[in-house]
């Protein structure tokens, strides 16, 4: 039988669920657009595989990791685009702090400067990552032991 009590954190983390989901939804999108939009800028630094490619496999592994996201809901599509965020504001961040060089068929990314596209995947990537942490830490929560 359940009680108001439990019948009031069930709406709240139900409502913290939904909020959690609709923040890294819009991470992953700004995620997607951005490198969409920048990824003909970069078609030109290349090894075997071009920057502006690599820029549009991100694209398209953010836009999946959002329908995810929003339609599946399931732990391992949290997982998947808990990876896709996580890994895209590490390369993010060593690209611009480390040179790296070029190595295999990646090229040269090194990039020593911020620039509004830049932070503003960097900061949806990290809000994206944050809330797909706390959806997975809840997951496991209320996992059945």
């Amino acid at each position: 039988m359940s009680t108001p009590t439990t019948d009031r954190t069930t709406h709240r983390r139900q409502i913290t669920e939904v909020v959690l989901r609709l923040l890294a939804a819009t991470g992953l999108a700004v995620d997607a657009a951005v490198h969409l939009h920048l990824a003909g800028r970069y078609d030109a630094v290349t090894a075997d595989i071009s920057q502006g490619t690599l820029f549009r496999a991100e694209a398209a592994a953010a836009a999946l990791a959002l329908v995810l996201v929003l339609l599946w809901r399931r732990p391992l599509g949290d997982l998947f685009a808990w990876a896709v965020a996580a890994a895209g504001l590490a390369a993010l961040l060593l690209y611009r702090y480390v040179d790296v060089g070029a190595h295999g068929p990646l090229p040269d990314m090194y990039e020593p400067l911020w620039y509004t596209d830049k932070t503003l995947t960097a900061c949806a990537q990290a809000v994206a990552t944050l809330c797909l942490t706390a959806l997975l830490v809840g997951h496991r929560r209320r996992a059945p032991s």
